[in-house]
């Protein structure tokens, strides 16, 4: 999914949720509107002289608070009905500004917040505040004019008139500026929850890549560990059954020990094969000790020697602990290439040398056969060795020798660990 342009974001609209507390806001802005109109009648706190009756300015109140319940849905018609009826409300003397003041201020913060046009919304709210602002001038000039209040308890070092002038007129420069940044406050939370969101969805699409990714990797792991386990001790068993057939009349004793080892190799076969259905079950640490290494490498030897194939093994260098996946890397590439040396070269003597490097561990698995394995026919060993050496950024060299039989040189890299 392609990442949204954020700084042309449009917030998506209200949920049945929100159009329904919307509705609730408009009844509890109503009830108040009421209240306030009944409390001011019944002191006489006018703000304007000679107001309508009571009846007509509930009337206002409820002709005020009714847009409200779209407030969301339409945000900028809401704003300009509401800044329409404000003023016509006052025109008309109604008892209270208090109310109709904080539903003009809810109108012009859900501009801010809701309207899905930016520009729509930045140069509405500011044309309905410079609106408010002459009328609010329009008002004081007329308040000037005409009589003059009743400021006898004055005492302040400022003319009353003045100080009620500036009062006025600093009280709605915080009123609306208040409105403007509350709105795109909250335009800007609501932006940067919805990015949240989608990093959150980002992330989680990535995870699940990277399950995949490890489910398929491992399952190629196991088909490649199945290939050697498999390829490796049929071969053995399929050559000491022949031979055990062979033999079976001329030289019973011959065939029993050959029947003997298909039995020790089948049974170690067996449990190779349990413990790597065992990975299935086990954590990765688990699967580690229990994996194979180069401590195993003598039972693969002893297993080719018994399907009659002369083992030489050299260590050269310091040997060393090596990391466990390396270990098994090595381990599997042996015994891939003497599956093959018995499978296919049809040789007489295997050379196996392994030496330990600055940097690295180099295995070397030589034959005196015909120069030929699975490299010229379909099958997965070669591409096994490959993939295994791959994922330790390793190498691999295969090919006929000059003289004689066929050449594996495996190139793994390891990690020196010095302990303290």
């Amino acid at each position: 999914m392609e990442e949204p342009v954020w700084n042309e974001w449009r917030r998506p609209g209200p949920t049945a949720a929100q159009r329904r507390r919307d509705i609730g806001i408009a009844v509890i802005v109503l009830l108040c509107a009421i209240e306030v109109t009944t409390l001011v009648n019944s002191m006489g706190a006018y703000v304007f002289q000679n107001p309508p009756g009571l009846l007509v300015q509930v009337a206002w109140m409820f002709v005020l608070s009714v847009p409200l319940v779209v407030r969301r849905r339409y945000p900028l018609a809401v704003m300009l009905v509401v800044s329409a009826l404000f003023i016509a409300a006052q025109v008309n003397r109604a008892g209270d500004t208090l109310v109709p003041s904080a539903i003009l201020f809810l109108a012009i913060y859900t501009v801010g917040a809701w309207e899905q046009n930016r520009r729509f919304a930045r140069w509405s709210r500011i044309g309905v505040i410079t609106a408010m602002f002459l009328w609010l001038g329009f008002s004081l000039v007329r308040a000037l004019l005409g009589p003059k209040g009743d400021f006898k308890d004055a005492a302040g070092p400022m003319d009353p008139v003045l100080a009620s002038v500036l009062y006025g007129l600093e009280f709605n420069i915080f009123f609306f500026l208040l409105a403007y940044v509350v709105g795109e406050m909250a335009w800007s939370g609501a932006r940067r929850r919805a990015q949240l969101e989608f990093q959150a969805e980002e992330l989680h699409r990535s995870q699940e890549q990277n399950t995949r990714g490890a489910i398929a990797a491992e399952r190629m792991r196991i088909a490649r560990d199945l290939h050697d386990v498999v390829a490796h001790h049929v071969s053995v068993m399929g050559i000491q059954a022949g031979a055990a057939r062979r033999v079976l009349d001329s030289d019973p004793d011959l065939a029993r020990d050959a029947l003997q080892t298909v039995e020790q190799t089948a049974r170690t076969a067996i449990s190779e094969l349990r413990g790597l259905l065992g990975v299935l079950r086990a954590d990765a640490d688990t699967d580690l000790k229990a994996a194979p290494g180069l401590d195993d490498l003598p039972e693969l030897f002893e297993s080719a020697r018994a399907a009659g194939l002369e083992v030489s093994h050299g260590v050269y260098g310091d040997a060393r602990e090596v990391p466990s996946g390396v270990a098994l890397s090595a381990y599997r590439v042996v015994q891939e290439a003497l599956t093959n040396v018995v499978k296919h070269a049809d040789a007489q003597h295997v050379d196996v040398r392994m030496r330990f490097l600055d940097s690295a561990l180099e295995l070397e698995i030589t034959d005196d056969g015909r120069g030929r394995s699975t490299s010229t026919s379909p099958g997965f060993g070669l591409v096994g060795m490959r993939e295994r050496l791959a994922v330790h950024g390793g190498s691999l060299e295969v090919g006929p020798r000059r003289e004689a039989g066929f050449l594996v040189r495996a190139s793994l890299p390891t990690v020196l660990e010095e302990k303290a």
